[in-house]
This record gives C-alpha cells, structure tokens and sequence, in this order.
C-alpha cells in the first residue's frame, strides 16, 4: 500500500518516536493547520458553503493529519513523562541504596570501636600481670643474688 517507508510512518505514527520526532510533529501540525485555515479561506472565496467545505476531501485529510500530529504528541508527552517517573524513582532508590549502605557502615565501625576498647583493657590487664611478672623476677633475682653471697 505505502511505497516509502517514511510514508507509513508518517501517517501511522512511530511508537518509539524521540524528542526529534516531538519537532517532527509540531511542524507537521504547524504547517498542516497552516494549508487547512488557507484551503478553507480559498473555498469561501470560492462561494462554498459550509458544509461544502466540512465535506470537501482536502479538508478532511488535513483535519486527519492534524488529529494524527496530536496524538502522536500525546504519545511523546506521555512517554516522557514516564521517563521522567523513572529517573525519579531510580534516583529515590539510589539515594535509599545510599543511606542505607552509610547506615551499614556506621554500624561496622561502632563494633570495631567497641573491639578497639575491649583491646585497650585487655592491654591495661594485661600489663599489671606483666609488672607482677616483673617484680617477681626481680625478687628471684635478688634471693639467688643473696644464695649465691650465702
């Protein structure tokens, strides 16, 4: 039926269409209304009535591609739209994602604090041990210093 393929598409409409399909259709539907207000200025001073004009073919193609221009801007409206939605919500996860890793964290480190202390006291326990350890050694030496004078 459609020889060129950018035909079908035009009159069809793209369901993937861009933001330079969003141009595309505001120009079509720019200059379409453009021809439709002079076609229809040229009928009247051609002496139609109008319902000759409503009814004329012309004119009904071009109210046609007009109707096809603003739905497929619709469909473009919309599909931002959600594209906005879900750069929202990605970004809303990210950020959650984000606290909550921060929060993770924050609990890893309190627990390395706590082993940190719990360290600390076991070195302060640990070093009157090794005093006593000390002064006994001393106290040996001093009794095998005083044996060996005996």
């Amino acid at each position: 039926m459609f020889c060129d393929k950018k035909a079908h598409l035009l009159l069809e409409g793209d369901p993937t269409m861009n933001l330079k399909g969003k141009v595309y259709a505001e120009n079509l539907k720019k200059s379409t209304e453009e021809k439709l207000l002079a076609h229809m200025a040229f009928l009247k001073e051609k002496g139609c009535s109008v319902e000759e004009i409503q009814k004329n073919a012309f004119i009904r193609k071009l109210k046609g591609t007009i109707r096809r221009a603003c739905a497929r801007l619709e469909a473009i409206a919309a599909q931002e739209k959600l594209t906005a939605e879900r750069a929202r919500i990605k970004a809303e996860k990210l950020a959650a994602e984000k606290a909550t890793h921060q929060a993770e964290e924050g609990k890893e480190t309190k627990p390395k604090e706590a082993s940190a202390k719990k360290e600390k006291r076991e070195k302060k326990e640990k070093a009157p041990k090794a005093e006593g350890q000390e002064k006994k050694e001393k106290k040996e030496q001093t009794e095998m210093k005083g044996k060996m004078e005996n």
